[in-house]
């Protein structure tokens, strides 16, 4: 029998999602929104433990060349992270004169309060916050790798072998069906059709920008590591239909590190770039967020000048890295610069919340998908 694969499985859950959400009953929409709590709860719980499962023990058996990939992957993420956001601004301020003209900002409220809410819901507190697990990780697989210390990396091995086993056995399984309460959730409240009637033109181009910009990371990639781009990119396409249900890089990562393990040689560099990625990598979010605040800047009259979005951009490819690994993280983690930097009002920011939340997750596909690349551009500098 042909196996039904993860791929398959996930566009399933997406148009069943849609379908059921158009159609059912608030009180069965609740069990749904309560499995995808507590789902949600345990990704929450399990994300820093799977952080320190990846990327201790990879950056431990890389051995002394460990520093310097981190600060190649930490480096490429940053200049991604930053070169999208300055393809944003100059797409937008070239289209949105003419793409918007005679539009008035309106305010909405915040879609996640039409979202129908769980029975219940079960506290599960992770052990330490995602920079926390990072900073531990950074320090433990160093700390390894310097020392050379075989009982220390056999023990950090065999605590990936049982974060594994967790993937495999319980994440992985139950992913098509979080994804599938998550769209049929937000089908049944209607509030992707309300915003995207107005913004699609928006919308439109920052998927396009995804896109090339994809396009544009797996062609470099695809040239130092002397391999078909179109085909890395088609191999990653399962994490980039995960993350569109998920919302979440940090939850899509058992799957970008399936995936990516068949783009690189040395599977020791996926596992400790595709974590990391995860985490400080968000080229799509920072597109989103870019185009986003410029069209309400835009139908606000504001000026959107360069001097003023640059270092908007800058300190996004800093301040993001500190968002959890949870849907609309990247765009609470941009208020304070919302704010601060261009002038964001209560009604300006309430806007930019239910805008950024409603499509979060093309820009979390578009994040993890240039993970892959980013990683196969780490892999091969390893290899020198």
């Amino acid at each position: 029998m042909m196996k039904f694969g993860l791929l398959p499985r996930i566009i399933t859950a997406i148009v069943l999602g849609i379908l059921i959400g158009l159609i059912a009953p608030n009180p069965l929409i609740r069990i749904f929104a309560t499995f995808n709590g507590l789902f949600g709860n345990f990704l929450g719980f399990i994300i820093p433990l799977l952080i320190i499962g990846f990327i201790v023990p990879g950056i431990g058996a890389i051995g002394k060349g460990s520093g310097k990939l981190l600060g190649w992957t930490a480096a490429i993420a940053y200049i991604s992270t930053i070169g999208a956001g300055l393809l944003a601004y100059f797409t937008a301020n070239s289209l949105y004169p003419s793409m918007l003209a005679g539009q008035s900002l309106q305010e909405f409220a915040n879609p996640e309060e039409a979202l129908s809410a769980a029975y219940f819901d079960i506290e599960m507190e992770p052990l330490m916050g995602v920079m926390t697990a990072l900073l531990l990780s950074f320090l433990f697989g160093i700390g390894i790798a310097a020392v050379n210390s075989e009982p220390l990396l056999k023990l950090a091995n065999d605590f990936r072998s049982i974060i594994h086993l967790v993937i495999e056995k319980i994440i992985i399984p139950l992913l098509p069906f979080h994804i599938f309460g998550i769209f049929a959730n937000m089908t049944h409240a209607g509030q992707v059709g309300s915003i995207l009637n107005i913004f699609i033109k928006v919308f439109a181009m920052i998927i396009v920008l995804h896109i090339a910009y994809l396009l544009i990371q797996y062609t470099m990639a695809g040239s130092v590591q002397k391999r078909n781009p179109l085909s890395m990119l088609k191999t990653i396409i399962p994490a980039y239909f995960t993350a569109l249900g998920t919302q979440s890089s940090a939850a899509t990562i058992p799957v970008t590190l399936r995936q990516t393990k068949h783009i690189v040689k040395n599977d020791k560099v996926a596992d400790f770039a595709v974590p990391l990625l995860a985490t400080i990598h968000l080229s799509g979010s920072t597109i989103t967020l870019v185009s986003c605040a410029m069209a309400i800047m835009f139908m606000q009259g504001q000026s959107a000048a360069f001097a003023l979005m640059f270092p908007f951009i800058l300190m996004l490819g800093i301040t993001m890295v500190a968002a959890p690994g949870v849907p609309g993280g990247a765009v609470m983690a941009a208020i304070g610069l919302l704010e601060s930097m261009l002038g964001f009002g209560p009604a300006m920011t309430a806007l930019m919340i239910a805008l950024y939340i409603t499509q979060d997750s093309f820009g979390t596909a578009c994040n993890v998908t240039g993970d892959g690349a980013i990683t196969a551009i780490v892999d091969r500098i390893g290899q020198r």
